[in-house]
């Protein structure tokens, strides 16, 4: 599905050069932290930055401090509508497209830049094309080449004129689906051969209100169909929608001029690229109380998008991430405590969605969830999670071993996982020898699995988003004798680079590198050294390709996050967009065309600058092929692997619908086909495990909820871990081929 609506307050997270934040989706930096936040990042970031870039910090804080006094806006075009900026927000507008100047981006404001806007804040307000009527994008042009003049004078009236008219033909149309719910909805009749069109984003504008109706009309067949194939009642189908319309309804019409101008205005930051976002005084003060880890819930990060609250990602050790029935790109529509109702949160700011989720330690929240790959958006479940504090504990790097037997001996490969790339940044900034970091964490499992003698080492760095750059830059340093790490391009083209000044290696044995689409940021810095140095052989999916930079810019009112440099291997090669390709691919159920900063609008391009001058290790590109090929031999009847290509198979069938038939007949069989053959799936699986098959996909059902409900007795040790077991397999190939090559060069 796409954007519903982009009302929304949202809270973002800061970047700056020190503190590689977590990637995000469409609309991308709108953040909230459910449960977890960085402590004091920001302060210590800041710190560390004045340390490190003294002139380049004075500018930033200087820029568009020191300027003559606010135009006078006097002469601004009338808003049509009753929503109307403010004189602080027309300064503001100013400001900010002042200071875009210096993105890393560069671009002009000029009607091109213009017409990008146009199209963003259109696609941002309306993009399933379901409440403007082509009447009124034709008489929307007449901005198409003026928008970028109004903002640089700090004028508004384009922008709040079309989000009044936005605002009148959504009223226009929850009202319409009310009365019809209401008058009609018995009326309704499921057996002719009719459609609707789930995707409309590349869909014709409707010319009048009648086609309009008729679009509506089958939007809301689909949702009672979807409702009545999951059994649910005429009452309770009358019930649901009609709360959820309501919600709709009474949250649209409390939309203030601040809630206009921070969509716009992300309208405008975000034509530059997907993590340059401006966010309210009100999200500033959220972004400080985030700043605390004292907050309590479910452990997950989300985002507002397309009038939904989206789940980016689940914090390590987090309630959420133990239960398992929570996943990236679900969708929350509902929220309840304990055993109460769900309430409809569809169209409510980011925010207030929080606050529904957030709560005390030891209660329940059941969340109302659109599965990730549901072919419809009334195709819900309910889930319940028992709020918990995340502590950085729970997150800390891990170690284990695990035994490959080949050729009937035993080698011992230690695994440490690294959940994310942490800092006590108060200890630090004291002096305090013992302050809690990564690296000093690795290094002390190093030494342990050291002593227990192993024969090669994994690093397992999926689902970690990022963290410091100072402990990345450190735990290249662990596995490389001095040398560059990473490369920093600012908008100016000054590069500078970072690395390792300190002789010695504390591991220098074969390695292996574990990475799926969720590593991101600093997990691919260090991905890539390993991978430019002939260090590690990278397994698993493609990485995020989260590689530029931003700082917080105060504003007078509210804040900028603007991007101001990019990411660069030592090779030269971009983090950003097309992340870290790793050396031997794990099959993965997420879909990159959802997920990743090249599934983002505007997104910076993958480049390249020079080189840096540093030293392979090893090359690893003779012994790839032949890697891969034993890789592929040794899993092409894994039942672990089979399983996961033939569920993403059956996913991506359903992902890729673009039309669903509204005859019931042919929904309840094309229902019963894909129960039928993921329950196949499942049992094939079982059934190589030496499992009982299940007698149906409720059973199933019920299996994953228990499991959810109690996930510390399903916990699978990391050697069961099919994708660790595999990229064990794979370092020890690898080690057999490099004790080959030895040989042959001896002989």
């Amino acid at each position: 599905m796409r954007r519903q609506t982009a009302l929304a307050a949202l809270q973002f997270r800061a970047i700056t050069i020190v503190y590689i934040d977590y990637p995000h989706s469409t609309l991308n930096d709108r953040l909230a932290v459910v449960g977890y936040t960085e402590k004091n990042c920001l302060r210590a970031s800041m710190s560390l930055l004045r340390k490190l870039f003294p002139l380049a910090l004075a500018l930033l804080l200087l820029g568009g401090a020191i300027k003559g006094g606010s135009a006078l806006h006097s002469n601004s075009p009338e808003v049509q509508g009753d929503l109307k900026p403010t004189e602080q927000q027309l300064e503001a507008a100013e400001e900010i497209a002042d200071k875009l100047k210096n993105h890393y981006r560069q671009l002009d404001f000029d009607d091109q830049l213009s017409e990008q806007v146009l199209q963003r804040y259109l696609e941002d307000l309306d993009p399933n094309r379901l409440y403007f009527l082509a009447s009124d994008i034709e008489d929307f042009e007449r901005y198409s080449h003026i928008l970028d003049d109004q903002l640089r004078k700090g004028q508004l009236e384009g922008g709040y004129t079309i989000f009044n008219r936005f605002q009148k033909r959504l009223e226009d149309r929850l009202t319409w689906s009310l009365e019809t719910i209401a008058n009609d909805l018995e009326s309704l009749t499921f057996d002719a051969e009719e459609s609707v069109r789930v995707d409309r984003e590349n869909a014709p504008w409707a010319k009048d209100e009648a086609a309009l109706d008729e679009i509506w009309k089958r939007q809301l067949k689909n949702a009672v169909l979807s409702m009545r194939l999951n059994d649910s009642s005429a009452e309770d189908i009358e019930t649901r929608l009609t709360r959820r319309y309501e919600s709709q309804l009474k949250r649209i019409k409390q939309n203030t001029p601040e809630d206009v101008f921070q969509v716009y205005i992300n309208a405008l930051t975000q034509t530059f690229d997907p993590h340059t976002t401006y966010f309210t005084p009100h999200n500033s003060k959220n972004f400080d109380i985030s700043m605390s880890r004292s907050l309590e819930g479910i452990g997950a990060v989300l985002q507002y998008e397309d009038g939904y609250t989206k789940v980016v990602r689940l914090v390590p050790g987090g309630p959420a991430a133990k239960g398992g029935q929570l996943k990236p790109a679900d969708r929350i529509v509902g929220v309840s405590q304990e055993e109460g109702d769900p309430v409809p949160v569809i169209g409510l700011r980011l925010d207030e969605v929080v606050d529904q989720i957030r709560g005390p330690k030891g209660t329940k929240v059941n969340l109302e969830i659109i599965p990730a790959g549901s072919a419809s958006e009334h195709d819900t479940r309910t889930i319940s999670i028992v709020r918990n504090k995340v502590v950085l504990e729970e997150q800390a790097a891990k170690k284990d071993i695990i035994q490959i037997t080949r050729n009937g001996q035993d080698l011992k490969l230690g695994i440490i996982e690294i959940p994310a790339f942490y800092l006590d940044f108060d200890a630090y900034h004291r002096g305090d020898p013992k302050y809690t970091s990564t690296t000093s964490d690795v290094a002390k499992l190093l030494v342990e699995l050291r002593k227990e003698n192993i024969d090669g080492l994994v690093i397992d760095l999926r689902n970690n988003g990022g963290g410091s750059l100072l402990e990345v830059n450190k735990l290249v340093s662990l596995f490389i004798n001095r040398g560059p790490t990473v490369q920093v391009r600012e908008s100016s083209g000054r590069v500078s680079i970072e690395g390792d000044k300190f002789p010695g290696v504390l591991f220098a044995g074969p390695m292996a590198v574990i990475v799926n689409r969720y590593s991101a940021s600093a997990s691919e810095i260090f991905a890539g050294a390993m991978q430019d140095y002939g260090r590690a052989i990278i397994v698993g999916d493609q990485t995020y390709g989260k590689g530029t930079v931003q700082t917080l810019l105060d504003l007078n009112h509210g804040k900028l996050k603007m991007t101001n440099a990019k990411f660069y291997r030592v090779s030269g090669s971009s983090n950003q967009n097309l992340g870290i390709v790793p050396d031997v691919e794990l099959p993965s159920l997420v879909d990159m065309d959802d997920v990743g900063e090249s599934s983002l609008p505007n997104a910076l391009p993958w480049d390249e600058i020079k080189s840096a001058k540093y030293q392979r290790v090893t090359d690893l590109v003779p012994f790839l092929p032949q890697l891969r090929a034993q890789h592929e031999k040794r899993t092409d009847n894994d039942p672990e692997f089979v399983y996961v290509h033939s569920l993403r198979k059956l996913l991506d069938v359903n992902r890729n619908r673009t039309e669903l038939s509204l005859n019931e007949e042919v929904r309840t069989r094309m229902q019963a086909e894909f129960d039928k053959e993921r329950l196949a799936i499942e049992n094939s699986r079982r059934q190589a495990r030496g499992e009982e098959p299940l007698e149906s996909i409720q059973a199933l059902r019920t299996l994953e909820e228990q499991r959810a409900l109690d996930p510390e007795s399903h916990d699978e040790a990391m050697n069961e871990d099919p994708y660790i077991r595999e990229t064990g397999e794979i370092l020890v190939d690898y080690m057999g081929l490099l004790k080959e090559n030895q040989v042959a060069r001896k002989e």
